[in-house]
């Protein structure tokens, strides 16, 4: 029995995949989260590749196919909700829409519940300070309460604010030029199964995804340089969206309607985590919290999981917890570096500000819809396929 003592920050997919790893291999692990109950919900997140398998080796694919959200596809539309091009999961496989495609909160939930039975979470509380010495790292947490630990896992979001106070200055932050919001509406039976993506000039658009609860996952965003909107209040924020939209036709004065009076709102600017190093000591950064490739990547789940997978594996396999880190990062940096290479000029291009340049989105799009092109196209979805090996440890794991 491994009596190592580890604490974990995060209760999302990152985290539970690292917690469900360590404690089926008998690690003392605790799970610290911010919020005050497990985090239901989100948006449509996709498990691609690499993702695929170690969800597999879990034994939960098939638990995750059956709360697959139903997406048939993307379309790409005009106003008129015309199709443009439209990426069928039936014929190309994973593309622009994944063959298992999720909730966030529902892939999460999968990985958590059987966790719970071996791991200690602890809601509602965080990080506070951490000092290191030769044994460990003492934690204090904000609820007063303070623990020594052998490892510590940060596993939080792109804002992680356990990195920065452990890591101060060191993320370089790439900024996307791209200002998105997610949030549900109720949906309609016309809305249909197949994601549409719309654009229009002045670098705004929006995607809607069809959910398997009824509502509409919507997800719309402006492009610009950022002006720090990610630290405004939710009534700004929601405000910013009903000024920006305000003119549009499609399907906007229905989904403006509903902004008012969404619950589930999330708001952002898009930007990816650089780090130059992943750890510090016994302390570890996974996930967003390392290497946010941000929603663009369509690969940032796949990252999660594949990345709590190998920092699991090589930290079970040895008692020398720094070249656990080291092996672990090395890995997995040519994964993130081809999750995070994708060139600021494709949301520009995406985001079109000119008749032009709309013009130009609909021509390239009607080009790569077409049966000789979209397999093609859709290959740019499958890049976590190429640039990672999947290590095989010898990990319990039922």
């Amino acid at each position: 029995m491994n009596n190592k003592k580890i604490l974990i920050t995060g209760a999302s997919v990152g985290g539970n995949t690292v917690a469900w790893w360590l404690s089926r291999q008998g690690f003392d692990v605790t799970v610290v989260e911010r919020a005050d109950n497990f985090r239901e919900g989100g948006q449509n997140v996709d498990v691609r590749g690499a993702g695929r398998e170690v969800l597999r080796r879990m034994g939960l694919e098939e638990a995750a196919m059956d709360l697959t959200t139903g997406e048939s596809g993307t379309d790409w539309v005009d106003k008129d909700n015309s199709i443009i091009a439209r990426f069928a999961v039936e014929d190309i496989g994973d593309g622009p829409t994944a063959e298992l495609e999720i909730m966030r909160g529902d892939i999460a939930r999968i990985i958590y519940e059987p966790t719970l039975q071996r791991a200690t979470y602890r809601f509602g509380d965080t990080i506070e300070g951490v000092e290191q010495d030769d044994a460990g790292s003492v934690v204090t947490f904000k609820s007063g309460i303070t623990e020594r630990y052998d490892i510590v896992i940060i596993a939080e979001g792109v804002g992680s604010s356990t990195r920065e106070l452990l890591f101060p200055g060191e993320n370089r932050m790439r900024y996307m030029d791209l200002t998105i919001a997610y949030f549900s509406i109720p949906g309609k039976d016309s809305d249909g199964k197949f994601a549409r993506q719309y654009n229009t000039i002045g670098g705004r658009g929006a995607t809607l995804k069809p959910g398997s609860d009824g509502k509409l996952r919507v997800y719309m965003g402006v492009h610009k340089v950022a002006e720090g909107e990610q630290k405004w209040g939710t009534e700004r924020q929601k405000q910013f969206l009903l000024d920006q939209f305000a003119h549009d036709s499609w399907e906007f004065p229905r989904i403006l309607k509903e902004i008012p009076k969404v619950e589930d709102f999330y708001f952002d600017v898009m930007r990816q985590v650089k780090m130059d190093r992943w750890s510090k000591g016994g302390v570890v950064l996974t996930g967003d919290a390392a290497w946010c490739a941000t929603p663009l990547s369509g690969i940032g789940t796949t990252l999660a999981i594949v990345g709590g997978y190998v920092l699991a594996g090589e930290i079970a396999k040895t008692n020398d917890y720094a070249e656990a880190f080291r092996v672990y990062e090395r890995i997995m940096r040519p994964f993130v570096k081809e999750g995070q290479g994708l060139p600021k000029i494709v949301p520009r291009l995406l985001w079109p500000h000119t008749r032009l340049g709309l013009g130009f989105l609909r021509t390239v799009m009607r080009i790569a819809g077409t049966r000789a092109v979209r397999k093609i196209f859709s290959t740019l979805y499958l890049r976590d396929s190429k640039k990672v090996e999947l290590p095989t440890y010898d990990l319990k794991a039922n």
